[in-house]
């Protein structure tokens, strides 16, 4: 499928969090149906799917089928949010036995450069926020390259620039995927709504309370000292309307 059919077929990221507020007055079908109510999850249920970190887009591709657990009637192919949670319990673990700054995450989209701004500030990390420079991994001349020992993007398609040098030079990748993505270059996938904007508060928010608890920073019954509003983008409508 080309590039062109892809943005075709996925919604707007404004409109992400629209179909969530459709299905509230049906939440408890939807608790039901997306994760077993005996098993324990790092954000309650309802926390998860009203922030609709299962929500993906109308198109699948043969990597994240293993990862998707129904297509809705409008089309919506869902995640299943018990594999999410077991990713993310899984990447913090990985990252944290990496030097702090040695963690390099990457944020082209809008809704996910403050949530990865604030993670990166209480864990550490070093930010890659906004359009990569080309180079920044791969070019020893460039006088603004970062040598991280291991990189997250929050889309690998947004991201492909960051995903192909860190592929290059070897550096291990680390991506929040969609319904649509591909895994080309990516060590290990983190299966979510990587497009809604309070999806991608919650997700990096449960990655920060996760890595510093691993770390030994922060009790297992403890909160990080930021909140999930404080990881949610705050944009204009100007900004959410820019190409």
């Amino acid at each position: 499928m080309s590039e062109d059919e892809n943005k075709e077929n996925q919604p707007e990221e404004e409109n992400q969090e629209e179909p969530i507020e459709k299905e509230q007055p049906a939440v408890a079908d939807e608790k039901s149906k997306e994760a077993p109510p005996a098993e324990e999850l790092l954000l309650p249920r309802d926390t998860l799917l009203s922030a609709g970190i299962h929500i993906g887009t109308r198109t699948k591709t043969l990597d994240m089928e293993p990862f998707i657990y129904r297509v809705r009637p409008d089309g919506l192919f869902v995640l299943d949010v018990k594999k999410t949670d077991d990713r993310i319990r899984v990447t913090a673990k990985f990252l944290s036995h990496y030097e702090h700054a040695k963690v390099a995450v990457a944020a082209t989209r809008l809704y996910a450069q403050e949530p990865v701004k604030k993670f990166c500030e209480l864990t550490g990390s070093t930010p890659l926020v906004g359009r990569f420079i080309p180079g920044q991994l791969s070019n020893p001349q460039y006088p603004g390259r970062i040598d991280p020992e291991i990189i997250l993007v929050s889309d690998p398609r947004a991201d492909a620039q960051a995903v192909k040098e860190a592929s290059k030079v070897g550096i291990p990748i680390v991506a929040l995927c969609s319904t649509d993505n591909e895994f080309a270059g990516v060590d290990l996938v983190i299966p979510t709504n990587n497009k809604g904007r309070r999806a991608l508060a919650v997700v990096f928010w449960l990655l920060t309370r996760q890595v510093l608890r691993e770390r030994g920073e922060l009790a297992a019954d403890k909160d990080p000292p930021a909140t999930i509003e404080d990881f949610e983008a705050k944009v204009t409508r100007e900004e959410e309307e820019e190409p």
